[in-house]
């Protein structure tokens, strides 16, 4: 049955020039910030159909998606809304499980098959369908362009993927072969792919709404990197700098999303790479209020909520955790609040929404 009654104990007012200044860490915000990488679409139709989110558009709207999207972000509390490029297919080798989430796709939950990728060879290499982003569609983004509310703004990004990419089109285990065996092949690989994501970029670019541009790449697992620093510096954090330069001298912030530990390569991200703010954190490899201590000063930080704690805990142990967070992580901005990673399809709605609730409790 839908509800009638908001979730949330205090209003937000969006202003993503707010926003960004906490990103830039230009003095403490009035007001708590929210970040997140994005919601499953399964949690953001369960939120939607909770709270009757979008039920005044009609359905025939040729905007719905749009509309709807902004309604529910703002509902939520964000600044922002994301919007990336349509029609650009990528072909991976996949394996599917049944979805056991409490919010579960109908078509099951899909993994990399981190075995062989489609492309372990020169010959796949050549014959692999790379997608062609001059035939691309900006539909989305063109009508938030003209359309967003004025107190909000676009994030964007999409592939630059690199460490991603790499285990994706050969699988992480012919990469790992690869990196010994055929190091001009996982080498072209990278090239391509960090050719593709500057034409994605430059097309992001092109829209004065968009004014982040989120980097999205796991480079690590729970106790180090997926590939020697030295691989990773050459193959990955080469093309994080590239895209990281072009969204800066473009005027925009470029935010860095990865999961793992990443602390051999910190310093180049922060010093060489210039990433503008790290998000992903999980508290079995570093937390969010640890990582502010340490180098918070020269990085703004997303998140940090973590999702195994967001599954697991009370809506009073989750509430107090967040005011700790934010009791450390706040001053002087350089952080928004958020899960540590995704709003997965199986983490509890109310404890993402009791999250959210006592960020703006906070604020108040």
């Amino acid at each position: 049955m839908r509800e009638r009654t908001s979730p949330f104990s205090a209003p937000v007012k969006q202003d993503w020039q707010a926003f960004l200044s906490c990103i830039c860490r230009e003095g403490t915000p009035r007001r708590v910030h929210f970040a997140e990488l994005f919601l499953d679409q399964e949690a953001q139709d369960a939120i939607c159909a909770r709270y009757g989110i979008g039920e005044d558009i009609t359905a025939s709207d040729p905007s719905l998606a749009e509309k709807r999207q902004i309604a529910l972000q703002r509902f939520l509390g964000y600044d922002y809304v994301r919007a990336g490029l349509e029609g650009i297919e990528w072909t991976y080798n996949w394996n599917t499980a049944a979805d056991t989430a409490s919010n579960a796709r109908a078509a099951g939950r899909e993994y990399m098959d981190e075995h062989r990728g489609p492309i372990a060879t020169w010959e796949e290499f050549e014959r692999y369908p790379w997608p062609d982003y001059s035939k691309a569609s900006t539909r989305a983004l063109e009508w938030y362009e003209k359309n967003l509310p004025d107190d909000m703004c676009l994030v964007s990004g999409g592939n630059s993927h690199y460490a991603e990419m790499l285990s994706w089109l050969m699988g992480y285990e012919t990469l790992c072969y690869a990196l010994h065996d055929q190091r001009d092949l996982v080498r072209a690989v990278f090239e391509k792919v960090d050719e593709l994501s500057r034409q994605e970029l430059e097309i992001y670019l092109q829209f004065d709404r968009v004014r982040c541009i989120w980097g999205s790449d796991d480079m690590g697992f729970r106790s180090g990197l997926l590939m020697s620093p030295a691989d990773t510096r050459e193959l990955v954090l080469a093309g994080h700098k590239r895209m990281a330069a072009l969204s800066h001298e473009a005027g925009r912030i470029y935010l860095l999303h990865s999961c793992g530990d990443l602390s051999a390569i910190r310093e180049e991200l922060i010093d060489d790479v210039k990433i503008d703010a790290k998000h992903s954190f999980e508290d079995t490899i570093e937390s969010v209020i640890d990582a502010k201590r340490a180098y918070g000063h020269r990085l703004t930080l997303l998140g940090g909520i973590d999702v195994d704690y967001l599954c697991r805990s009370t809506e009073e142990e989750i509430r107090a955790r967040v005011r700790r967070t934010l009791d450390a992580c706040l001053p002087g901005g350089g952080y928004c609040l958020g899960t540590g990673n995704t709003v997965a399809n199986y983490v509890p709605l109310d404890s993402y929404l009791a999250m959210m609730d006592e960020g703006r409790r906070y604020s108040a």
